[in-house]
């Protein structure tokens, strides 16, 4: 028998904000994500990242950190004669008008409709949802209670509060249950709520920046490398509602941002919305940096 096939890559899960929404980028037509290998004459890795992804993009990326590195023997499906060790990053970019021909940018709810309770139809989808997974707990053999438990904790019921954060940990629990295209062979066909299937863990890999990017944004003042130069607190509530997929209380959000000191005003406004003309603000960048490194949160009051 052949001695499998070793492959190191470093994989770039690039996010930006588009009208409001939190995009990744993506190639062949959405199914994966950004790729590239580690050169030898590269400092870092991320050095090495960020060369090839201006290289590939032609988009200067702001913050960038280390996920994971993703080594486990089955990740590509159908392969076992390839073991793959993908290094994976996070990095936040501003929107430009302009893509290359191989990259495109997909809402990351294409792949996790389950997780935005902005939209109405979330409900039935997750309804839909744990009825599959009742019913698949309900045919396992062993540790069913453990698993009911399971469900009920990550889908917020019987006493149990939803967590954006817990992205990561519910899509696994969809593959466990085969109700993801990922599973392969166990592939039960739930295209009702499944999403965009995406080749290999690359959807694993996604749901754990977005897992990093909500649960960082409430501690560190990461939104503002995604924000415009100037913009409304509106739209700062709508950048940071959509990152966590639920709407936040705007009169206590409102006073909580002004509390921290982390914006000012530019002293311009604009005429884009109805009504009284809406103030503009910037960061202060000395004061983000500062509260980051103590550790200073950016408050997200839920309703």
């Amino acid at each position: 028998m052949p001695a499998a096939l070793t492959q190191t890559e470093l994989i770039a899960v690039l996010v930006s904000i588009i009208d409001y929404m939190p995009y990744v980028m993506t190639i062949n037509k959405g199914s994966t994500l950004p790729s590239g290998s580690f050169e030898p004459g590269h400092q870092s890795l991320q050095a090495g990242l960020r060369a090839w992804i201006h290289q590939q993009t032609r988009y200067p990326v702001g913050f960038l950190e280390q996920l994971y590195t993703f080594a486990d023997q089955d990740r590509i499906y159908n392969q076992p004669q390839v073991r793959s060790i993908s290094i994976s990053y996070l990095g936040l970019v501003r929107h430009q008008d302009f893509s290359l021909n191989e990259t495109e940018w997909h809402d990351w709810y294409e792949y996790f409709p389950w997780e935005n309770e902005l939209k109405p139809a979330v409900k039935n989808i997750r309804e839909t949802m744990v009825g599959a997974l009742y019913e698949w707990q309900s045919r396992k053999t062993e540790d069913t209670e453990q698993t009911k438990r399971r469900i009920e904790f990550l889908f917020g019921l019987n006493g149990y509060a939803w967590n954006e954060d817990l992205i990561l940990q519910r899509y696994e629990l969809l593959y466990e249950a085969g109700m993801v295209p990922e599973a392969g062979n166990r592939y039960l066909e739930r295209k009702d709520f499944a999403g965009q299937g995406m080749f290999a863990d690359h959807r694993r890999i996604l749901a754990t920046a977005i897992a990093r990017l909500r649960a960082q944004i409430k501690y560190k003042a990461l939104v503002f490398e995604l924000m415009p130069t100037e913009f409304t607190l509106l739209q700062l509530q709508k950048t940071i509602e959509r990152i966590i997929g639920r709407s936040l209380h705007k009169s206590n959000f409102r006073r909580m941002i002004e509390q921290q000191n982390l914006i000012e005003e530019t002293g311009h406004i604009t005429d884009q919305y109805r009504g009284r003309p809406a103030k503009l603000f910037r960061y202060q960048k000395s004061i983000v940096d500062a509260r980051a490194m103590s550790g200073s949160k950016l408050p997200l009051v839920r309703n």
